[in-house]
This record gives C-alpha cells, structure tokens and sequence, in this order.
C-alpha cells in the first residue's frame, strides 16, 4: 500500500550546500542586492552577493574571495558580522547559508560577472523577486536595519 502525506516519514534531503551571503550596507543604509543573469539557475532574481564554500575554506574566506570575483571589492575578515541564517530545502539539495552584515570595504563595486546591481532600502527589499531561501531574510534586515 502506497504510503502518504504523514505515513511516509521524514523527508530525506538531498546533498548539504553551503554557501555564504553578504548584506552589504551603505552609508544610507540601504543595502546591496545582485540580480542573478542569464544561464544561472535562478536567473532573473535578486539575492545577496555571496557563493559557494569550497572544501577546506571557512564562510567568511568565501565571502572574500567571492566578493572580489563577483564585485571586485576587498573586505577584510574583521569587517564581516554574523548575522542570521537560512536553512532550505530546494528539490535536489538543502542549502545552508549564513548571512553577513558588511559595512566597510575596500574598492569600487563593479559588475564583474554580468549581474545587475541595485542599492535598495530596508523596506523595500520586499519589492524584488528572490530565491526561496532568501525570502525570510528580507523581513530579519528590515528590522533589524
């Protein structure tokens, strides 16, 4: 008999990904999103700057070397504070992102790899379309900010 709904059990997850994310914040307090250009899964939406963790690397050295890669800015490790994170199953594995706040850094944000960049406020960050494990974040900045 085909089991359903409750009778089946935990749902098993797919692969751990880990990935780190970045709010960058101006002096205006508004804060930095990316918007994912095509080719990419999820291409088309608005996330925080950020990526992968490779083997061996911690977060915050993701987010360096990824803020360099993708924004061509250098932050430095003391500048990146822990702030919340997320935790989402999409259908082929469950993501796990820290989230950071980042308030100074070195450098000129630049586009380096063909996304759109838009500084938005706290309040309205609600107003552009994200990834499902992004979405929850949105409301933990705006209070916060």
């Amino acid at each position: 008999m085909p089991t359903t709904g409750a009778d089946a059990g935990p749902a098993r997850p797919g692969p751990l990904l880990l990935v780190a994310a970045v709010a960058l914040v101006d002096i205006d307090n508004r804060v930095l999103l990316a918007r994912r250009p095509e080719g990419k899964a999820m291409a088309g939406l608005w996330e925080f700057p950020g990526g992968k963790v490779h083997q061996g690397e911690t977060p915050e050295a993701a987010l360096i070397r990824e803020l360099k890669e993708e924004l061509g800015i250098d932050v430095t490790e003391s500048c990146l504070g822990a702030f919340t994170f997320a935790s989402h199953a999409y259908e082929a594995f469950h993501l796990l992102m820290p989230l950071y706040l980042c308030r100074k850094w070195e450098g000129t944000l630049r586009p380096l790899e063909g996304q759109a960049l838009k500084w938005v406020p706290p309040a309205r960050l609600a107003d552009y379309p994200m990834p499902p494990a992004d979405v929850p974040l949105v409301a933990m900045l705006r209070d916060f900010l």
